[in-house]
């Protein structure tokens, strides 16, 4: 039997660039009950106990329907709708540094690839579908997050006395980053887009996980030794979504 979030996914949620955000459904382990957050540009995650039905997701989906609306309307306000357009320039703030962006379109070609060289992201191929030239942005930015990341990522694990295992770069729609029991961290490869000190105060909280796997008031204790400004950063960390450009189809 398929699950509760791929039976919806089915129907509910789109991934195409410019297409309205749609829903997305997530299953959690940790969930106790079905919860909706909706995204600054529309988009909508249900969030559902293991298990859940998925008729028990769709009704609950229109029970809230109109607060759904009112949120997306809200957000609207604050952030009006933007055309799609593919990027000629990416700014990437975390890592200061900038790229302009080629397109050489090759008939017969049935994907996108990606070269960088000297500052300047050529994709090849069938650059007529958007899709593909995001997919293929996507893979170019988590290379980008790899390389640039991991050194951070060891040097602030040897500066707190925080080790961790391995590292994984993620293009995650829910989260900045996490930390598993097993000692991986993964981070958010949308960081490239917000300011440095962002970015480091993200690894210093999932790094600080490996001696406090909570948010308990020792955990907090522990992340504000290494950064004092350790509240006024997560609050705007949570709020930074909306600096992710909208070509990248994240939320």
């Amino acid at each position: 039997m398929r699950s509760a979030a791929t039976q919806l996914r089915l129907f509910a949620d789109t991934e195409e660039p410019g297409a309205r955000p749609g829903f997305s459904v997530r299953e959690s382990k940790r969930a106790k009950r079905l919860a909706i957050k909706v995204f600054p540009r529309g988009r909508v995650e249900v969030v559902v106990p293991k298990r859940t039905r998925p008729a028990d997701v769709q009704a609950f989906i229109e029970a809230n329907r109109e607060w759904i609306e009112r949120s997306r309307a809200s957000f609207a306000r604050e952030l009006p709708p933007e055309p799609f357009v593919l990027p000629n320039r990416i700014d990437l703030p975390a890592i200061e540094q900038s790229f302009r962006v080629r397109y050489e379109r090759r008939s017969g070609a049935a994907s996108v690839s990606y070269r960088n060289n000297g500052g300047v992201v050529t994709l090849r191929g069938l650059t007529g579908d958007d899709a593909q030239c995001i997919a293929a942005l996507r893979r170019w930015l988590a290379s980008v997050a790899k390389k640039e990341f991991l050194p951070r990522l060891q040097a602030l694990s040897e500066l707190t006395d925080n080790p961790f295992r391995r590292m994984h770069v993620r293009c995650q729609k829910t989260c900045w980053g996490s930390h598993s029991s097993t000692g991986t961290i993964s981070i958010n490869v949308c960081l490239l887009f917000l300011d440095p000190a962002l970015l480091r105060y993200l690894m210093i909280h999932e790094l600080c996980h490996a001696r406090h796997m909570n948010h308990s008031r020792r955990f907090w204790q522990r992340v504000g030794r290494f950064e004092p400004d350790y509240k006024r950063l997560d609050k705007a960390l949570g709020e930074s979504w909306k600096s992710i450009p909208a070509w990248l189809g994240i939320y």
